[in-house]
């Protein structure tokens, strides 16, 4: 096979493997621009990316496995090169020929119907979910349990913090579900609906009613399950509705805040059974994720947002919510009042966006500034005076940068509580480090490290 047709069946391996969000993210642009021959049995071969940051982010998280496929495609071992280099305007690469995994529910007018009646959002589906290394095992299983409802992961328990994707990926079961059979009877609520459900039916007496809603369904889903902690009558319920599903082979689908183990207040009983299936912990998103995300949403949203100005946003971002808000944002400067997207317009809405909405925790701003003095191991008088060694400059804007966008100081308050600062210094040091963030994972993990220790 000649480098085209290599490639070719290389990106069909990968579009079964990886989402279609992630797949369209990253590889549609790349393709093989030379195959060195070492030996019969070994070679290496040159990658074209688009970008700089497509090549990076490609090379650190997908290198094992287009080896691994370009290994069994060519029968010999190959070694992998990553460059910047666009394809060549004559070069096509065809997409693969096989069906998508998942179809979409907008082409069946009776899909459509059985997913508004379920509750759940078209949008929430495996197209538009971005996966990375933090999210990679549950995009996995809930994929499973689509292939095999009932058998694969039964019961399928997600937990993860605020915005890491927990109610997508289980709408996304849903969506896929009824995309294959809208028959399927199947219940979307949360934990607080199924708690006011049931207090509903025992106070006007029709509770034979919500039994056979619930417990005679093929798939249930249950959002935030830690709602019904502490609730005896709840929990009662609910554990003769778990059972009920589970004996005949029906899929469950549970998502929390934190494991079984550490919800306070849930009865051993249902732990027990929350345990006896799959749990799987989704992390945070990465830099490089939040960059697909704010990528795939934009395009959702049909704003042609560079990938330049996505690095910007996710760099200075890490809350999905908030990357969200910011999208919002961008679109009324944009369209509403008509003002061209670019890099200062986004470095001008970053400097009024809280980028961390999930914190909770309200901290002081002499705790920030002795927090990043503890981080780098300096004295806070060291922080607040004039000294122009590089590792005091540097946390002395990084100071600058969490007192003006985490708690919105004014700048001529950042500079006094900074030693008397001017306040074209606090402007200069915040403008720097939200350029430095997109381009540094060292100061990316400087600020994460510091503000996990003012928040919690």
């Amino acid at each position: 096979m000649n480098k085209e047709k290599i490639w070719q069946t290389v990106l069909e391996n990968l579009k079964v493997t990886l989402s279609p969000a992630s797949f369209n993210t990253w590889f549609t642009k790349t393709f093989i621009v030379e195959i060195k021959f070492l030996t019969d049995e070994r070679q290496i071969v040159e990658i074209g990316c688009p970008n700089p940051f497509v090549s990076q982010t490609v090379e650190n998280r997908y290198y094992g496995l287009i080896k691994d496929t370009l290994d069994q495609t060519t029968g010999k071992k190959n070694d992998l090169v990553f460059v910047v280099k666009q394809a060549p305007q004559n070069l096509t690469i065809k997409k693969p020929s096989f069906q998508p995994l998942f179809e979409k529910s907008e082409e069946k007018p009776e899909v459509a119907e059985a997913i508004s009646q379920a509750g759940l959002r078209a949008d929430f589906n495996f197209d538009n979910f971005a996966v990375s290394s933090t999210n990679q095992m549950a995009y996995a299983a809930t994929q499973a349990v689509v292939k095999s409802p009932g058998k694969a992961y039964n019961p399928l328990f997600l937990y993860g913090g605020v915005g890491v994707g927990k109610t997508h990926l289980m709408q996304a079961i849903g969506n896929a579900i009824l995309v294959k059979n809208p028959r399927t009877k199947l219940v979307y609520c949360t934990g607080e609906e199924f708690t006011n459900e049931i207090v509903e039916a025992i106070r006007k007496k029709t509770t034979n009613e919500f039994k056979k809603k619930y417990r005679t369904v093929k798939v249930l889903l249950v959002d935030d399950i830690q709602f019904i902690a502490g609730r005896e009558k709840v929990q009662e319920e609910f554990f003769h509705t778990f059972n009920a599903i589970w004996k005949v082979s029906g899929q469950i689908v549970l998502t929390s805040d934190q494991p079984p183990s550490e919800i306070k207040k849930l009865e051993d009983r249902l732990r027990s059974r929350f345990e006896g299936g799959l749990i799987v912990d989704i992390q945070p998103p990465d830099f490089e994720l939040r960059t697909a995300i704010l990528l795939i949403k934009a395009q959702q949203r049909g704003i042609n947002l560079p990938i330049d100005l996505a690095k910007l946003i996710a760099g200075n971002i890490t809350s999905t919510r908030a990357l969200e808000g910011f999208l919002v944002k961008i679109i009324n400067e944009t369209q509403v009042k008509n003002v061209p997207l670019s890099t200062e317009l986004i470095t001008a809405l970053l400097g009024t966006t809280n980028g961390n909405e999930g914190y909770r925790r309200l901290v002081k701003p002499k705790e920030i500034i002795s927090t990043v003095a503890s981080h780098f191991n300096l004295k806070v008088s060291e922080l607040l005076g004039t000294r122009r060694l590089k590792k005091i400059v540097l946390a002395r804007q990084i100071s600058m940068y969490l007192l003006r966008n985490d708690l919105k100081i004014p700048l001529m308050e950042v500079g006094h509580l900074l030693g008397g600062k001017d306040h074209t210094t606090i402007i200069h040091g915040v403008e720097k480090i939200t350029k430095l963030l997109p381009q540094s994972e060292d100061l990316r993990v400087d600020i994460a490290g510091i503000r996990k220790k003012l928040y919690g």
